[in-house]
């Protein structure tokens, strides 16, 4: 390749929405702003295309006004400012480029240790250990106030947002939408021709046990008819279902609240409450559901581990069976359940329900984007606790949960 165009590097950018906050959420379209110039506002190093969060995604799932307030971000940065007509603004500027010379020099650093391992696939431990660590360092600095965060750490008094109106300022999903989408499947199933449909499932199977392109079946499936579960599932049948390492067996504990007075405390809290109940408290954290955002369960397992915990974590995308297999299996004292993905309503009764059919009568907390009414709602459910995103601080959060163990399972 000799055209200089083609061989530049073309990205696309999802702005992170981990700095997003329930407390001030309105502070979060500044946040969503300043980090989208920070993927624009340099010609030579522009992303060619960038998807922002909304502003209320630590609250629930947005709602379309919330989604286009994102997408009209970027149309006044690009059609009501001339950052489009200009050369790179950076171009000389000593900072940027020692910034850069410094970003360079770390990525190779990085990207050596990488190679020595055998490479990307070889390495995919190391990188995830790595990424939750260096997470847990991030809270740690929130908590202990050298990162500020304002509305979280700094400047916490606040008048009431308007944006959060009598619903939240969150889309509510109406409950019929998962009945009426099972039913439009089930006409789709009815109305196929089902021969061809599992003519080409069993081809899908075929071609996935050789050595052949998985495409065409692949494609011939979606022809036929083929749901994308019916397609998933018999690939499933060949190859088997892949869990991905979860980071957090590896990650340090001296990159959470290690040594800390506060870290301390609680310690003597969960060490006062395993007196009462005769052994080391064991903690089951699960994420339930699709649900792919796994930094908070991860910080949760690395600093109940910290406090001297038992933690089970087995990472994302478990049913609710599956964790209360888990919960039987690995006799725990709690199930501890990370969600954020709209489904709490649907998932965690379901949870509660495989517990109390198997007789294990542990207490189920959870925590994730939550709305208040939500949180009602489970609590009927039999959920014993709560939290959400304003419950940022982790040491207390499990020294709380350890008591309520304590006072849910000791002895009388």
């Amino acid at each position: 390749v000799t055209d200089e165009k083609l061989k530049r590097f073309r990205y696309g950018v999802q702005v992170n929405s981990l700095g997003l906050t329930e407390q001030q959420p309105e502070n979060n379209i500044t946040r969503i702003l300043i980090e989208m110039l920070g993927v624009t506002l340099s010609r030579d190093a522009r992303a060619r295309a960038v998807q922002l969060p909304a502003w209320n995604e630590a609250l629930g799932l947005p709602r379309p006004w919330d989604q286009q307030l994102a997408l009209r971000m970027q149309q006044v940065l690009a059609l009501e400012t001339d950052l489009l007509e200009n050369g790179d603004l950076f171009e000389g500027s000593h900072v940027m480029e020692a910034k850069v010379a410094a970003l360079v020099d770390g990525a190779t650093e990085l990207l050596d240790e990488v190679l020595a391992h055998g490479g990307a696939m070889q390495a995919v431990d190391l990188m995830k250990s790595q990424l939750v660590e260096s997470n847990a360092q991030r809270l740690r600095r929130i908590e202990s106030g050298e990162q500020i965060v304002v509305g979280v750490n700094a400047f916490t008094t606040a008048e009431p947002s308007p944006l959060v109106d009598a619903d939240g300022g969150i889309l509510v999903v109406d409950p019929a939408a998962e009945a009426e989408q099972l039913a439009r499947l089930e006409v789709w199933r009815a109305e196929r021709d089902e021969a061809a449909a599992t003519a080409a499932l069993e081809e899908l199977r075929r071609v996935a046990a050789s050595d052949e392109n998985l495409m065409p079946a692949s494609v011939a499936c979606a022809k036929a008819g083929v749901t994308t579960g019916e397609w998933a599932g018999a690939l499933r049948d060949i190859f088997g279902e892949y869990r991905g390492p979860t980071g957090v067996s590896d990650a340090s504990t001296a990159s959470s609240a290690s040594g800390t007075s506060s870290l301390e405390a609680a310690r003597a809290r969960v060490r006062a409450v395993e007196e009462r109940i005769g052994r080391r408290l064991r903690i089951l954290v699960g994420k339930p559901g699709l649900d792919g955002h796994s930094n908070g369960a991860e910080q949760v397992a690395i600093r109940a581990r910290d406090l001297g915990m038992e933690v089970i974590y087995e990472g994302i995308r478990l049913t609710p069976a599956q964790i209360v297999r888990a919960a039987v299996d690995e006799d725990v004292h709690v199930v501890g359940l990370s969600i954020l993905s709209g489904s709490h309503l649907a998932l965690v009764p379901q949870v509660v329900e495989g517990l109390r059919n198997e007789g294990v009568e542990v207490p189920v907390v959870v925590g994730g984007i939550i709305p208040t009414a939500d949180a009602v709602t489970l609590r009927a459910a039999g959920v014993a606790a709560v939290f959400t995103p304003k419950d940022y601080v982790l040491t207390d959060v499990l020294a709380d949960v350890a008591e309520l163990v304590g006072r849910e399972l000791a002895p009388a």
